[in-house]
Parts: C-alpha cells; sequence; structure tokens
C-alpha cells in the first residue's frame, strides 16, 4: 500500500499552484484527451475542485497528450526506484489504475484510483489493494499471483534494500501471509478474508492511514 501511494503523493507535491481557471480551460483544449468536467470529478471523488486542478497539470506535465500507456507509466514510475526493476511491479499496478481495460490511463482513472488510495475508507482501500493482488481478476489471490506479486516488489527495491536476500524469501513472505488470510485453509483468499486479516493486522491499518493528508 505505502509504495503504491507514496509514489504518487511525490508526483502530486512537485505541482504549482499558480495558475487560474482559464488557464486549465485553455490546456485541456489541447490535449488528445480532455478529462470529465472538475465539477462532475469533485462529485466522484474525495478531492476539492482546487485539488483536482493542481492533480491535472501534474498529470499533464508527465502525460502532455491526456493519457499515459503502459510503457509512459513504467518510465515514470521507475524514477522512483533507480536501484531496482520496476517494470514488472509497475505493470500490474498499472493494470489496477487501468480498470477499463482499455491500454492506457485518463485522468479519471488517475485520480479515481488516487482518491481511493488517499482519501478511501478502510475498505476502499483494501478493495482496491486485493484488485492488484489478483492478477487474473478471478475474486481469488493465489499463491502463484501472491508470489509475482512479492517478487515483484523484492526486484523494484533492488538488492541495496535487501542486501542478504535468499532466493526462497518470496516464497517465506507468501507461506507467512497464506497462514495468516487464507481462514479456511482451502488454498486461495478471498476480499472477505483479505479485508478480515488486514483489519485484525496493526501495522497494516497504520499504513493506510499514511497518505492520507499529503496533497
Amino acid at each position: 500500500m505505502g509504495l503504491v501511494m507514496g509514489t504518487f503523493s511525490l508526483q502530486s507535491k512537485q505541482v504549482s499552484y499558480h495558475k487560474d481557471k482559464a488557464d486549465d480551460d485553455l490546456e485541456m483544449t489541447m490535449v488528445c484527451h480532455r478529462p470529465e468536467g472538475l465539477d462532475q470529478l469533485e462529485a466522484q471523488t474525495n478531492f476539492s475542485k482546487r485539488e483536482l486542478q493542481v492533480l491535472y497539470r501534474g498529470f499533464k506535465n508527465e502525460c502532455p497528450s491526456g493519457v499515459v500507456n503502459e510503457d509512459t507509466f513504467k518510465q515514470i514510475y521507475s524514477q522512483f526506484f533507480p536501484h531496482g526493476d520496476a517494470s514488472t511491479y509497475a505493470h500490474y499496478l498499472f493494470n489496477a489504475f487501468d480498470t477499463g481495460h482499455t491500454g492506457s490511463i485518463k485522468f479519471e482513472d488517475f485520480v479515481t484510483a488516487l482518491s481511493i488510495l488517499l482519501r478511501g475508507s478502510v475498505t476502499e482501500k483494501l478493495q482496491w489493494t486485493f484488485n492488484l493482488y489478483d492478477i487474473n481478476r478471478d475474486g481469488y489471490i493465489n499463491k502463484e499471483e501472491m508470489t509475482d506479486i512479492v517478487r515483484a516488489i523484492y526486484d523494484m527495491m533492488g538488492k541495496y534494500t535487501y542486501p542478504a536476500l535468499k532466493n526462497d524469501a518470496p516464497k517465506q513472505h507468501v507461506d507467512a501471509f497464506f497462514q495468516k488470510m487464507d481462514k479456511n485453509r482451502d488454498g486461495v483468499v478471498t476480499l472477505d478474508e483479505f479485508i478480515l486479516s488486514c483489519q485484525e493486522d496493526e501495522n497494516i491499518m497504520r499504513s493506510l492511514q499514511l497518505f492520507e493528508n499529503v496533497i
């Protein structure tokens, strides 16, 4: 959770406030994809109109066309993890943002996900995270999916973060995850099991609150 929210909060902090609505309207006419009106996005998210303006400028600065494809997303994301390979984790994260499975992320996709991760309820945040881990979208997290995610995170953090990481570390991490979360021992973790287990873990609950006021 922290990796997801921390990265995008850093993106938003780089944006200046010194423009007015006329500038925003002019910018929106010059891109390939024009986002929905700010009033509509304000109603659909937990952000104010001013916050949406700031986020839009940051988004457009990185993505002048108004949409982000996966290659661009990976390039942006990799900047935050120079000592590792973030490409695989960025692939999974991109798919979680691309809820319409269009192969691109629009500003609406971006702020909707960010709204959940930064300002959503505990259940909303956990549901979003579950969907990130549920790679094949079948409604369950199996050991293969979790192993893929854990390996991707270890690759992203790099050798400087894990200088003595053993080859079997991902497997140990996944085994511990399933021991805790697979309540009925059927080999998969359901959304209900995931939410219940996370709510029982004080460390996870604290991590969900870290970035609530970053914007």
